[in-house]
C-alpha cells in the first residue's frame, strides 16, 4: 500500500479545541539528550531564496504556504490546544503520549486509558506481567482509536522497543494490536506500526508489509538503514536530522559522517538527501520521513522530501513570514524525482542489504544513537507499565 501525502503519519499530537482550559504536557523522548557536550563543529547552511507573495487577511501567501507546495510539513507537537492553529492530518501514539495523557487530570483521552484498565480480557490474567502488557496495549489502542476519529489520516501506534531484537516478537505484537484495532473498527489502511530500524525490526518490516500491513520504521541514522528499510518495502522511513548532526558536533570517527564534512555538507542533511536519492532512483515505494529539523534552514535545504516533521516554533515563524503583495520569492525544490536520476551511488551501496552488511556498514553514530533511541523508548514503556500497576483497579472497577 503506498501512503498518500493527504495523510501522513506524524510522531506527536495535537488535539480538539474542545479541551477544557489550556491543556499542555511535554512527552517526549530524552534519549537525544544523552550526548554530552564536546569538541563542537560548526557545518554550512546551504540557504535556499524563498517565496510566494501577500498577506494572511488579504488571500496571499505566508512562507508556510509556500514551503508546504514542496513537502507535506507536520507539526510536531503534544500540546493539545494547538489544534486549530495546526491541525494534524495524522499522528503517533506512543508511551510518551501515554504518559502524557496520564499526568493531565482531565483531557479526552483519559477515558481510553480508564476503559483500557477496566478491560476483562487483561482483569482476568493471573500473571502480573502479562496482565500490565495487556493494558498497555489496550491503551495504545484505545488512544489510538479516539485519535483516528480526530484526523483524516494515519494513526501509526509504538511497537514496543523491548522487542526490537526479536522479528517474530515484533510481528506477533502487531499482529496483536492490528486485532484490537478491527475490535474498535479502525481499518488498516488507517494504520502504521512504527518499529526501531534493528536489522530484525526491518526484516519484520519486510514481512509485515507483504501481508499488506503498513510499517513506519524510526531510528535512522545510516545510510545502510535507509537502504535496508527501502528494499525490505517500508511504508514511512524516519531520518533525525539534528541527533546526527548533535552527535557530529560532539563526536568524531564515524565514516559516513567525516565523508559528508568533507565534501562540506551537514551530514544530517547529507543523509536524508541521499535516502531520498537511492529510494526515488531505484523506484521503491518507501516515503521520506525528515525529523529532528531544528530551524527554517534545515526545513528549506529539505524541500521536496516526502515529509518534514516541523516543531511548532518553526511553524509559526513561517506562518508569520507574510510578504507585500509585490515582493516576490523563490523556494527551491532541493529534492526531486529528476535530481535523483543523476545521482551516482558505489556498487558498494547498490548491494542487497543483509544482517552482516548492515552491521558491518553501521558507523558509531548510528550505532550510538539507535541503541539511545531505543533506551529511551523502554523507560518510557517502563514507566508507564509502573504507573498502570500502581492506580489499577481504577475505583469504578
Amino acid at each position: 500500500m503506498s501512503l498518500s501525502l493527504q495523510s501522513p503519519p506524524f510522531s506527536a499530537l495535537s488535539s480538539s479545541s474542545s479541551l477544557q482550559g489550556s491543556l499542555r504536557f511535554s512527552a517526549r523522548s530524552t534519549a537525544s539528550n544523552l550526548v554530552t557536550l564536546k569538541l563542537q563543529r560548526s557545518f554550512p547552511q546551504i540557504r535556499a531564496s524563498s517565496g510566494f507573495s501577500s498577506s494572511l487577511d488579504t488571500g496571499a501567501s505566508t512562507e508556510l504556504d509556500a514551503v508546504s507546495s514542496f513537502s507535506e510539513i507536520v507539526p510536531d507537537t503534544v500540546i493539545f490546544d494547538d489544534f486549530e492553529r495546526f491541525p494534524p492530518t495524522a499522528a503517533t501514539v506512543s508511551s510518551a503520549l501515554l504518559l502524557g495523557i496520564c499526568s493531565l487530570p482531565d483531557t479526552i483521552f483519559r477515558n481510553a486509558i480508564e476503559m483500557s484498565l477496566a478491560d476483562s480480557g487483561c482483569y482476568g490474567l493471573e500473571n502480573s506481567e502479562l496482565r500490565l502488557s495487556c493494558f498497555f496495549n489496550k491503551a495504545l489502542v484505545n488512544v489510538g482509536g479516539d485519535l483516528a476519529k480526530l484526523v483524516p489520516g494515519r494513526v501509526s501506534t509504538e511497537v514496543d522497543a523491548r522487542l526490537a531484537y526479536d522479528t517474530h516478537g515484533i510481528i506477533r505484537k502487531v499482529h496483536d494490536l492490528l486485532h484490537l484495532y478491527n475490535e474498535i473498527n479502525v481499518p488498516p489502511e488507517r494504520l502504521l506500526f512504527k518499529i526501531p530500524s534493528t536489522w530484525q525490526g526491518i526484516e519484520a518490516s519486510r514481512l509485515l508489509e507483504s501481508e499488506g500491513i503498513q510499517t513506519h520504521l524510526t531510528f535512522v541514522y545510516s545510510f545502510a538503514q535507509a537502504a535496508a528499510a527501502a528494499q525490505a518495502g517500508t511504508s514511512v522511513i524516519q531520518i533525525f536530522v539534528g541527533r546526527i548532526r548533535d552527535w557530529a558536533r560532539n563526536h568524531s570517527g564515524d565514516p559516513e559522517i567525516e565523508s559528508a564534512i568533507k565534501r562540506g555538507e551537514d551530514p544530517g542533511l547529507a543523509l536524508v538527501t541521499k535516502a531520498y536519492n537511492y529510494i526515488h532512483k531505484n523506484g521503491y515505494k518507501s516515503k521520506l520521513m525528515a525529523a529532528a529539523v531544528r530551524n527554517k534552514q534545515d526545513l528549506f535545504s529539505l524541500l521536496g522530501v516526502d515529509y518534514i516533521i516541523a516543531p511548532l516554533k518553526i511553524l509559526q515563524s513561517l506562518k508569520e513570514s507574510v510578504t507585500a503583495p509585490d515582493e516576490k520569492y523563490s523556494f527551491v525544490r532541493r529534492l526531486s524525482p529528476e535530481s535523483a536520476a543523476t545521482y551516482n551511488f558505489s556498487k558498494e551501496e547498490l548491494v542487497k542489504w543483509d544482517q552482516l552488511s548492515l552491521a558491518s556498514a553501521m558507523g558509531p553514530a548510528a550505532v550510538a544513537l539507535l541503541a539511545s533511541g531505543l533506551d529511551g523508548y523502554v523507560n518510557q514503556a517502563k514507566r508507564v507499565e509502573d504507573f498502570f500497576g500502581k492506580i489499577w483497579p481504577p475505583p469504578n472497577v
